[in-house]
């Protein structure tokens, strides 16, 4: 049996206690099928020195959850890494860059349909009073760049107060009323193949899809032609070599598919519903392992 690492949440913050062990078991079913054994390690625990994680022929990040809330030290321990010579999958360069939501400005650049989206470093209830003529919207969405599970995230009417900002750089953009009546598509691909799909919904009055506020998760047999273009067009922006991304997306009031994120980091891959529980994803741990 192959031995692999799997970077887990700082044993520090509780917040995840009680997920991201019932995630490692499903992807360890998987890569065990495949003759391989998942090791769980905080990635807390490698910041400054990757000796810990020097003996693993693959390092995945893959539930490396919280990192930020720790920002700083994650951008320190991705460089360390990097210049240890990791052997990580996401690369350590696409661990720096993707924890910044900054990198849909990059994407759009290429090519790449997102939202209308304002960046700000600290915004401002001036700013936000912009964004609701500039967007056209009845509400909009503000939130931290470095985020994760709606984490500082904020949905905002007009009229209504900001308070308690995100600090530091921020993003607002237009709250898209088909998050509420069509949902999120997640598609899952697993070394650039597409694999499944997930389609998310909040429950009535919320805004967020996450599990943790009650989201609803369904499978998706066959996702719109559309949807999976915009996510080959995602991938093909994307110049490093990937062994999984989430391709997170919204359809706007025309139909149009819009990117809301790509997750590169730590994204869960719904294992449970994909096709053979995963053994896709397993198949390309595999060949990247065979590939060295």
């Amino acid at each position: 049996m192959t031995r692999v690492a799997v970077l887990t949440p700082d044993p520090a913050d509780p917040s995840y206690a009680g997920q991201w062990p019932g995630v490692l078991e499903r992807l360890s079913a998987a890569l065990v099928r495949a003759g391989i054994v998942a090791e769980p390690t905080a990635w807390t625990d490698h910041v400054e020195d990757a000796s810990g994680l020097a003996d693993y022929p693959l390092v995945l990040p893959v539930i490396a959850w919280g990192y930020h809330r720790d920002h700083a030290r994650w951008m320190q321990a991705c460089a360390t890494w990097s210049a240890a010579g990791v052997p990580l999958a996401n690369p350590a360069s696409v661990l720096a860059w993707n924890s910044d939501k900054s990198y849909l400005g990059r994407l759009a650049d290429k090519g790449v349909a997102i939202p209308p989206t304002l960046m700000s470093q600290g915004i401002t209830q001036s700013q936000v009073n912009a964004a609701f003529d500039s967007f056209g919207s009845d509400q909009v969405i503000v939130k931290p760049t470095v985020s994760g599970g709606a984490w500082r995230t904020l949905r905002l009417s007009p009229g209504q107060a900001l308070t308690d900002p995100p600090v530091g750089a921020a993003m607002i953009q237009p709250y898209l009323q088909t998050i509420a009546s069509h949902g999120e598509l997640s598609l899952l691909f697993f070394g650039r193949v597409f694999s499944h799909a997930v389609l998310k919904r909040p429950v009535d009055g919320d805004f967020r899809i996450q599990v943790q506020f009650g989201g609803l998760y369904a499978a998706v047999a066959e996702p719109p032609a559309a949807a999976l273009a915009l996510a080959r067009t995602v991938l093909d922006a994307i110049e490093e070599p990937l062994l999984y991304a989430r391709i997170d997306m919204v359809p706007d009031a025309d139909g149009r598919w819009l990117l809301m994120e790509a997750e590169l980091i730590e994204p869960d891959f719904y294992l449970g519903t994909a096709p053979a529980g995963g053994d896709a994803f397993a198949a390309a741990v595999q060949s990247k392992l065979a590939a060295g």
